[in-house]
């Protein structure tokens, strides 16, 4: 088996490696759960602990029993013993309806320790929310972040204190790397693929993958041909305010069909919106939201869209990792991107001048906030915040 490089989730995952609740990964198809679920599988210090992949019909025949005894029956003669601590790993859960109530069972009978992978939060929400209450962690895993991406190429540098500015030659020495992470996104597999013509295949296969399981499958829209249109139109749009009823003139659908898509497709983690700043949470709920992909190679994939608008929603995963996000936006269309935990303003330039720098500082004062940085996608000197090191 090919080594399976870890996460940096796993530093928080492997706190609760002896608590009794369920710890549950979900995020994107191909973001990394699997191999997640592998890596956290072989450093459990235990024999008694057993690995399935529920997306195989004949696995979910072991759980498809009205006497949930007979579920540990079935366990048993795969190996692991239920009578002492035992840890089970269950991939793909989602294709598996019953199985909050058979976990809850398990958990309350025989204290089995659960390590549970499901690509689409849609279904684990509202199947765990209740059943599961006080049962269960939820572990969101995302794209690589920068600093995973230069991990997973062998890449060891120290990374500079978000905020600081980088040398030149330290920006030359990640230049390369830097330029190839913008282009070709942060799913794992896409990273550790070696040419360029490799990777976009695999961000092809990847939405394929998408579109087929939680859209087709699970899903069961019927109108898949405008659903699909729906992302593409999101996917131009990326970075921008997001405009239903336009959107639904344009496509023929009604406003609240589209609201239904939008709930979905953020849900199963293709897409996400921000919201406006605001100091009260009623204030930020009226108004328009702003919407990103979850992976920009995906995002560049899918639709026509600019190097500003790549780099734009490459710059939200990163900040995303960090903390809550809003945007700023003047009626006079003077706006600052990003707004970190309500603290701090980024402002995403391709290329960027003192006056952008005073401007973003200028309007970041104004709403006190307690600093602003913008982000470029070249080097520049000065206090220009360089992506790789300050967000990575």
């Amino acid at each position: 088996m090919d080594e399976i490089l870890p996460r940096k989730i796993w530093q928080e995952i492997g706190k609760y490696l002896s608590s009794p609740q369920a710890i549950v990964i979900t995020g994107i198809r191909r973001s990394g759960k699997t191999s997640l679920l592998r890596y956290i599988f072989e450093k459990v210090p235990s024999e008694n602990k057993l690995f399935l992949d529920l997306e195989n019909p004949l696995t979910r025949r072991l759980f498809e029993e009205l006497n949930y005894e007979m579920i540990k029956t079935n366990l048993e003669k795969q190996g692991v013993s239920l009578s002492a601590k035992c840890y089970l790993f269950l991939d793909e859960i989602q294709w598996l309806r019953q199985i909050p109530s058979i976990v809850k069972y398990l958990i309350d009978h025989y204290q089995v320790k659960f390590f549970l992978t499901g690509s689409a939060s849609f279904y684990l929400k509202n199947l765990f929310s209740e059943s599961l209450a006080g049962r269960k962690f939820i572990f969101e895993l995302y794209p690589l972040s920068f600093e995973e991406f230069l991990f997973f190429k062998k890449v060891r540098m120290i990374m500079p204190e978000p905020g600081q500015p980088v040398t030149e030659i330290t920006w030359k020495t990640i230049e390369p790397y830097w330029q190839e992470y913008l282009a070709f996104g942060g799913f794992p597999e896409v990273v550790l693929a070696q040419n360029p013509g490799l990777k976009t295949k695999l961000l092809e296969e990847i939405f394929t993958s998408y579109f087929q399981k939680e859209i087709e499958q699970l899903a069961d829209f019927r109108k898949t041909d405008l659903i699909r249109n729906f992302i593409i139109l999101l996917a131009q749009n990326s970075g921008n305010l997001v405009n239903i009823q336009r959107f639904a003139s344009e496509l023929k659908v009604s406003r609240l069909t589209l609201e239904e898509w939008l709930y979905f497709l953020r849900a199963t983690y293709l897409v996400e919106l921000i919201p406006p700043y605001s100091q009260t949470e009623r204030a930020a709920i009226r108004k328009a939201k702003k919407i990103y992909f979850v992976d920009w190679g995906l995002l560049s994939r899918i639709g026509s869209i600019s190097s500003g608008q790549r780099l734009e929603n490459c710059i939200f995963h990163l900040l995303r990792l960090k903390g809550q996000l809003s945007y700023y936006q003047k009626k006079s269309g003077v706006e600052i991107d990003f707004i970190l935990n309500k603290e701090t303003a980024f402002e995403v330039k391709s290329t960027a001048g003192a006056s952008d720098q005073n401007l973003t500082k200028r309007l970041a004062k104004e709403i006190g906030l307690k600093s602003a940085y913008l982000v470029t996608e070249k080097y520049s000197p000065g206090n220009l915040t360089v992506p790789g090191f300050s967000l990575g």
